[in-house]
């Protein structure tokens, strides 16, 4: 096998340990000043945030259903640049939309960008049992090399040098690296998955940088940065909101948004205000139209009730200002949200709907509107709402709420999937 720009880390299963695999595969690479180029398989904000905070530089999510194919590849050569790109998967290897390996998967954007695959397999309690484990995934693999395995919750360096000798001795992709159990560093996690950086201390990188017990020589012979394609122009944009200021909620309560859509925001013309809403900030009158991302909002609430922000948030809606909502910037809007412990808070009382935290998954998968633009739904919370017309127009899915030029639903959209269409939504534009 040739000499790889990049690598893709995968997993037999959710719940492997990839996303610690990956952040100290980043850190070792950091430590020998390897520049690392940091991507998230999926519809994921939580897992790049971390990768930010140990590679100094924004994740990018690829994603072969919202962005296709070839968009993902220029997505990723434009932003791997020389460095080497270290792109973590989502689920297990061959899960995605539907299928095998189909689209949405790992292994559908381990084909499409051309990239070797290092599987993540949690070995405690296992030895000979990896082979046929290993085999069976490397024999499905069709468009792409499992070319070596990471091992998680390793007992021991006795443990690691048999798993190590069974791999090769059954010609099976090899041990390329290993994390023990007794040193196995975790973060903390919720009800929607990872907590984010500035929530918690973050983990010692030098500590977890150490942990991994990588094969230098193995594991330079196979991947190394090497210099970035002239990049394709096709993910360019016009500029549809050339002149407007879009008002775009971030903080602790709104911080789901992929960094794919505020460049996407900028290369479209847009001018980007950030406002907090936790703070009580004030949102431009002179604003074209508010962008509310999802997040952690029940997190929050008592002190969103108190917030200047959403009783502005509530005047401009009624006065026809554009508000693109999404899941927790939805809940923001309504009359109410009720917490786990069932304390019901005023929100700004926008839309005639309540928010209902649940102790279950309330809603999950990929959405696609009528008119092309793409998302995904992933939430712990019902809407209870009187009849208003729909937002959106989806096959599956919520459809969302739709007050004058105020849209609102769980799914969070990927804007560079249909530009057009984000550019009717924030422009008030019937489409």
């Amino acid at each position: 096998m040739g000499v790889s720009s990049g690598v893709i880390l995968a997993a037999t299963q959710s719940r492997s340990g990839k996303t610690t695999m990956t952040l100290a595969l980043m850190a070792h690479l950091a430590k020998r000043n390897i520049p690392v180029a940091p991507f998230k398989a999926g519809p994921d904000y939580l897992d790049g945030a971390w990768h930010q905070e140990v590679s100094r530089r924004p994740s990018y999510n690829l994603d072969t259903f919202m962005l296709g194919n070839e968009a993902c590849r220029t997505l990723y050569q434009q932003k791997k640049g020389h460095a080497l790109g270290v792109v973590e998967g989502v689920m297990g290897l061959y899960d995605g939309k539907s299928g095998v390996g189909g689209t949405g998967s790992t292994a559908d954007l381990a084909r499409v960008l051309g990239l070797p695959v290092l599987l993540v397999v949690n070995v405690r309690g296992m030895a000979g049992s990896l082979v046929p484990l290993v085999q069976g995934f490397a024999a499905a693999a069709q468009g792409f090399t499992i070319a070596g395995i990471l091992a998680n919750q390793v007992g021991s360096a006795q443990h690691a040098q048999r798993l190590s000798a069974l791999l090769d001795d059954n010609h099976a992709p090899p041990l390329l690296g290993w994390m023990g159990r007794h040193e196995h560093l975790t973060l903390e996690e919720r009800h929607l998955g990872l907590t984010l950086p500035g929530e918690t201390s973050s983990p010692p990188w030098e500590q977890l940088a150490a942990a991994l017990h990588l094969d230098q020589e193995r594991f330079t012979h196979l991947f190394q940065p090497t210099p970035a394609r002239e990049p394709d122009l096709s993910l360019r944009v016009e500029p549809l909101l050339q002149g407007k200021t879009i008002a775009v909620a971030r903080d602790a309560a709104f911080s789901f948004i992929y960094t794919a859509n505020l460049e996407c925001l900028v290369q479209m013309g847009a001018t980007v205000h950030f406002f907090s809403p936790l703070a009580g900030n004030a949102i431009p009158d002179a604003c074209s139209a508010i962008w509310l991302p999802g997040g952690y909002p029940e997190l929050h609430a008592e002190k969103l009730s108190q917030s200047r922000t959403l009783q502005q948030l509530t005047r401009l809606g009624q006065n026809g200002t554009c508000i693109l909502a999404e899941c927790g910037g939805m809940m923001a809007l309504g009359e109410y949200l009720v917490d786990l412990a069932g304390r019901s808070w005023p929100m700004a009382g926008l839309l005639p709907m309540q928010s209902i935290m649940t102790s279950r998954l309330a809603g999950l998968g990929y959405r696609q509107e009528d008119s092309g633009m793409r998302g995904h739904e992933f939430h712990h919370s019902i809407r209870e709402a009187s009849p208003l017309p729909p937002a959106f127009s989806l096959n599956r899915g919520d459809p969302g709420l739709r007050l004058a030029n105020v849209r609102a639903s769980y799914v969070h959209w990927y804007f560079p999937s249909a530009p057009r269409v984000l550019a009717a939504w924030l422009g008030g534009t019937r489409i």
